[in-house]
């Protein structure tokens, strides 16, 4: 016979009984334990954001929604409304779990904002994994605020490396039996940070179009090399930028504006976006891999400082390299930084001019959006 827990208003089922009996969701906020779709119908005014976010997904996703409204990032045009269906969450997390070989007994934590694809899909991991996930505020630090150890948890490099430098959250990053990290690529320094604490983590690779990642590569001290998710197709298009086929990203091929190295059938290495390729004089510059050559010097001129290498019009070669920083101008210090670069970056690589901007242009998940910033210049 099965027990009935009443509290706060909120019917659930015994845990114990769930347990021993069969699988079954569980999303756990403050102390509470929800379910069912009615369980989701609590929904006080006095809720944050993230929380009414999360139990109106649920809710939907419960009661057999087909298909849901999500804002893509922005991050390299204007954000639009596109429509997801069942199917494809359904796809991309039965895909995540047979990558990782996770079961109803995992235990996860949804620490990303429900409001966005990242978080959402952890709620529907949950869902159809038919197992636990415990919702807390996506701060810049959330392993602070839990208790339990989880086996699954996706973060983005900020809350990672908040994470590293807290000793107690440090601790629990170290538990964690498979953490991804997306939402942008992650900087050297932070993966150096994941290997000295010998922590096994996953960078992800995808967008809101294909529902998530579709493809992982392990943290490691080698080049990140992108492992497809299983029953993900990819190939090059003639600029070889990345298309992408499956389930999980609808019926059509999706083209990207992706430059990879293709290594097999289901591996690749990420080279950049084709809108920031820089062809100077004919020589095709990758910025974010610039980048990652450039960010220990960065840091050490300008520290804690964002920064990016763009692309500008230059009649003589066409485009020249120039580099953006997030700081106020300073004579003394550009003249050091310039010196340093010339020991880490290649001839080509060094940027030509060096801007300064207070505050770069961003989009509304916090990534750096490079054109407007260049453009307000």
């Amino acid at each position: 016979m099965c027990k009935l827990t009443l509290s706060c208003g909120i019917c659930y089922l015994d845990k114990r009984f769930l347990t021993a009996s069969y699988p079954m969701f569980r999303l756990h906020f403050e102390n509470q334990v929800y379910s069912l779709a009615e369980d989701f119908e609590v929904n006080p005014k006095e809720l944050p954001d993230y929380v009414k976010a999360a139990f109106s997904f649920c809710k939907s996703w419960l009661i057999g929604e087909k298909t849901f409204s999500q804002s893509t990032s922005g991050s390299t045009g204007i954000p639009k409304q596109i429509s997801i269906s069942r199917e494809q969450m359904e796809a991309s997390a039965k895909g995540t779990g047979s990558f990782f070989k996770t079961d109803s007994n995992s235990i996860l934590l949804c620490c990303l904002n429900p409001a966005y694809i990242a978080g959402k899909m952890m709620l529907v991991r949950a869902m159809v994994w038919n197992c636990e996930i415990h919702l807390v505020e996506p701060s810049s630090n959330p392993l602070s605020k839990v208790k339990s150890d989880f086996d699954f948890v996706a973060m983005v490099p900020l809350q990672v490396q908040a994470s590293l430098e807290d000793e107690n959250s440090l601790q629990k990053l170290k538990s964690i039996q498979h953490l991804i990290i997306g939402g942008a690529p992650i900087s050297a320094k932070l993966k150096a940070n994941l290997v000295e604490n010998g922590i096994k983590a996953w960078q992800t690779f995808g967008m809101t179009e294909t529902v998530s990642h579709i493809a992982l590569a392990e943290i490691g001290n080698k080049e990140l090399l992108y492992q497809t998710l299983p029953g993900v197709e990819i190939g090059q298009d003639s600029r070889g930028a990345l298309w992408i086929k499956s389930e999980m990203s609808g019926p059509d091929p999706i083209q990207t504006n992706d430059l990879i190295e293709l290594r097999s059938e289901t591996s690749f290495i990420w080279l950049g976006r084709v809108d920031f390729v820089v062809n100077s004089g004919g020589i095709k510059l990758f910025p974010e891999h610039i980048e990652q050559k450039a960010e220990e010097v960065i840091e050490e001129i300008f520290p804690g400082i964002s920064y990016f290498f763009f692309g500008e019009k230059y009649e003589l070669l066409g485009e020249k390299l120039v580099l953006f920083l997030e700081t106020t101008a300073s004579s003394s210090r550009v003249k050091i930084l310039k010196d340093r670069l010339a020991d880490v970056l290649g001839k080509y690589e060094l940027p030509k001019k060096i801007y300064f901007s207070p505050k770069f242009a961003r989009t509304e998940s916090g990534k750096i959006n490079r054109l407007h910033t260049f453009n307000s210049q």
